[in-house]
């Protein structure tokens, strides 16, 4: 049985519970609230506590979630599939007023310490905007990204030097529902976005081999071009803290190697171009309370095949990141200062007590010089 958006608002709260069968990224992402989120595979379990409720499935795009609530009426629940998933009610969603003002002030007041204090220490620390840059800010869609936009409009307001910024999103071939939900939230969050397009969605569908690793290198790449052919000489990516602290575990217990996500590089195929990443210091959890606190919904990934795609939604690197967060949320409830001990691990190397290390592609041993 199906239920529509319209019809699921029309219901009486207290009556229905809504199940999200998302991967856990994509609901921390955003979800619809008071949803739960719940792995395929525990549906039944879990549907055993509410037999006196209506059951919303929940996906992407309710592809995944009608043969999962279809499964749940054969075994005598009251299950409801949700038409078009929580794409639909995002565009929804996009309807509901939401004042860009009101975003801007909860930067610089309720969110001053935890956000737009980290922003611009990372913008000073590690020198990401210079006099004279004209920055892209890549804006992919989701929270991230989305915040990153308007700290650059909060920076460049209160900025004591001048520099430029294009707001650039590149549409690698959205479903039209995908592109409407991007532009429906830049236009809500009054950021000013330039949007070009390119077919890098179909030129990986085939690719069975690390797909979207390939459309990430391709994307930059693309993004890169885009931004030199506007004058640019940055393009600011929305990578934060968290995702700086799980990599260095990544590249330690998968890739065997001592390495960090850098708040800036010189990129090697562009010449004179840097990649850099503004919210470096900041908080997921933070990012998230802003987006909440707003009522603001994003999406996290807005590639077309992700929810039938296997490599998007249960892929290798999805779980690798995935135990890497509970690894980390595991270790911190014994010590609560494992996240800071993580960055700042690469801060505090002594080369003195290791057995090798590359320098720009050359590797050299404790030996050498023993």
């Amino acid at each position: 049985m199906n239920i529509n958006i319209q019809q699921l608002e029309g219901l009486e709260i207290s009556k229905y519970i809504i199940f999200d069968i998302r991967d856990n990224i994509a609901y921390m992402h955003g979800y619809i609230p008071g949803a739960l989120n719940v792995k395929p595979e525990d549906v039944e379990e879990e549907a055993k506590k509410y037999r006196d409720k209506k059951i919303i499935i929940c996906c992407k795009m309710g592809q995944i979630s009608e043969e999962v609530a279809e499964n749940l009426c054969q075994k005598g629940y009251n299950a409801y599939n949700l038409e078009g998933g929580y794409q639909a009610w995002l565009l929804e969603r996009l309807n509901k007023d939401t004042v860009a003002g009101d975003i801007e002030k909860s930067i610089q007041k309720k969110f001053r310490k935890k956000i737009w204090s980290k922003f611009t220490k990372a913008i000073n620390q590690y020198q990401l905007v210079l006099p004279g840059d004209k920055i892209a800010v890549c804006i992919s869609g989701g929270k991230d990204s989305m915040l990153m936009a308007k700290l650059f409009q909060e920076l460049k307001r209160y900025s004591k030097f001048d520099f430029d910024v294009e707001y650039l999103v590149m549409d690698p071939g959205y479903s039209p529902a995908n592109r409407k939900i991007i532009e429906g939230n830049a236009k809500k969050l009054n950021i000013p976005v330039t949007i070009f397009e390119s077919d890098i969605f179909e030129s990986v569908f085939n690719i069975e081999k690390s797909p979207c690793y390939i459309c990430a290198r391709m994307r930059r790449g693309h993004l890169y071009n885009k931004a030199k052919e506007l004058g640019c000489n940055k393009i600011a990516l929305g990578h934060h803290y968290d995702d700086v602290i799980e990599t260095i575990l990544m590249g330690m217990l998968y890739g065997s190697q001592v390495q960090t996500m850098m708040p800036k590089l010189h990129s090697t195929n562009f010449e004179g171009m840097e990649l850099i990443r503004p919210l470096y210091l900041v908080r997921e959890d933070d990012i998230k309370a802003w987006r909440d606190y707003n009522d603001l919904h994003f999406i996290q990934c807005a590639c077309k095949f992700t929810d039938t795609c296997t490599t998007c939604n249960n892929g290798e690197n999805t779980s690798k990141r995935l135990e890497i967060k509970q690894l980390i949320k595991t270790m911190k409830e014994t010590n609560p200062y494992v996240e800071g001990n993580i960055f700042k691990s690469v801060e505090n190397v002594n080369l003195d007590t290791v057995i090798a290390y590359k320098s720009k592609g050359v590797k050299h041993n404790f030996l050498d010089n023993y």
